[in-house]
C-alpha cells in the first residue's frame, strides 16, 4: 500500500468520525472518550507503564497504587475527550465557544494589550490542549498557535482548518523560528506547548521535583523580542465545561548571560505548569517519556553522553 493511499484511508476514517460526532449533543459525544480511554489504558495498555512510572516518580507516596491507576486512567480519558472535542470544532464554532469556556485572568491580558507588544503564551499537554489557543480568541486578542506538522498532510490541513474556524493564526513547526519572530514583532501573541522532553537541545530545569530537559524556544523568543510570557492552563471542570486560567505576565531582568536567562525564565513558567499538574494530575498527559534525557533508566533506555 502506498503512503499516499494510506493517508487517504486515514483521512477518510477521521472525517467519518467527525461526521458522526458533530450531530450528537456534546455531552454524549464526549462519553465515547471514556470508552477510548479505558480501551487504551486498561485493555491495550498503551504506554501504561510509562504513565504509572511518571506518576510515582513525581508524587512518591502521595497516592496509593490503586489511586495511581485511577489517575492514569482518567488521564487517558481526558486526552481522548479532548481529541473528540477537537473533532467537534465545527459544531462548537457555530454554537459559540464562550458557552463552554470561562476565562480567568482576562484583565491581565487586556492591560498588556495596551502595550502593543507581542507575547509568548506557554502551556502544556494539559486539559484540552487544542482549546487553549481557541479559547483565547473569545476575546479580541491577536492569537497565533505554533503547531506541529502531521505526517498525513490531509489530516494536518483539516486540523488547521478547525483551528482557523475560531480565527487562530497558524505557525507550523517547520517555519517556527522565522514565523514566531515575525508574529511577535507585529504584536501578535503566540501560543506554544513546552512540557515535553527536549533531549540534548533543551535546558535542564526542575519539573515536578526532578530535573528535566525542557525546550528553550519559549524563553528564547520572549527574551530576544523583549516580550512577556503568559501561562494559560485550561481545566475541565465538568464534562462540557472548562475554565481557562491565565497567569502572568512573566519577565526577568537580563543578566547578560543568555543561557542563564533562558534557564531562569523557563523555570518560572515550568513552575506554573507543575502547579496545575499537581492540582489536577488526571488532566496531564503522563504517557510521554518526559524525563528520558535526565532519567532514561525510568523507561529502560540507555544513558547517552
Amino acid at each position: 500500500m502506498s503512503k499516499a493511499f494510506q493517508h487517504k484511508i486515514e483521512y477518510f476514517f477521521v472525517k467519518l468520525i467527525i461526521i458522526i460526532l458533530n450531530p450528537l449533543p456534546l455531552a454524549i459525544a464526549l462519553r465515547f472518550g471514556d470508552i477510548i480511554g479505558v480501551l487504551a489504558f486498561s485493555i491495550l495498555k498503551i504506554r501504561r507503564k510509562v504513565t504509572l512510572t511518571n506518576l510515582k516518580n513525581s508524587f512518591g507516596d502521595k497516592y496509593t497504587d490503586k489511586q495511581y491507576r485511577r489517575i492514569g486512567l482518567r488521564s487517558y480519558i481526558s486526552f481522548a475527550r479532548s481529541m473528540l472535542e477537537f473533532g467537534m470544532y465545527p459544531k462548537l464554532a457555530r454554537i459559540g465557544l464562550e458557552k463552554y469556556v470561562t476565562v480567568k485572568g482576562k484583565e491581565l491580558c487586556d492591560e498588556y494589550l495596551k502595550t502593543g507588544k507581542g507575547a509568548v503564551f506557554v502551556s502544556g499537554h494539559f486539559g484540552n490542549l487544542e482549546m487553549v489557543g481557541t479559547a483565547l480568541t473569545i476575546n479580541p486578542w491577536p492569537i497565533d498557535f505554533l503547531v506541529g506538522k502531521q505526517h498525513n498532510r490531509l489530516v494536518n490541513d483539516m486540523m488547521n482548518r478547525h483551528r482557523e474556524l475560531f480565527g487562530v493564526g497558524i505557525i507550523e513547526i517547520g517555519l517556527s523560528a522565522r514565523g514566531v519572530f515575525s508574529a511577535l514583532k507585529k504584536g501578535r501573541w503566540v501560543v506554544m506547548l513546552s512540557d515535553q522532553d527536549a533531549r540534548r537541545d533543551g535546558v535542564i530545569v526542575d519539573f515536578l521535583g526532578r530535573p528535566a530537559s525542557t525546550p528553550k524556544g519559549a524563553a528564547a523568543f520572549a527574551l530576544k523580542t523583549n516580550c512577556a510570557i503568559f501561562v494559560p492552563m485550561i481545566v475541565r471542570d465538568k464534562l462540557t465545561r472548562h475554565t481557562l486560567y491565565i497567569e502572568g505576565p512573566f519577565t526577568i531582568d537580563k543578566s547578560g548571560d543568555k543561557e542563564e536567562d533562558v534557564k531562569n525564565l523557563t523555570q518560572i513558567y515550568s513552575d506554573v505548569l507543575a502547579k496545575y499538574i499537581t492540582r489536577y494530575p488526571e488532566q496531564w498527559f503522563w504517557a510521554h517519556r518526559r524525563w528520558k534525557t535526565t532519567f532514561p533508566e525510568d523507561y529502560g533506555l540507555k544513558k547517552t553522553r
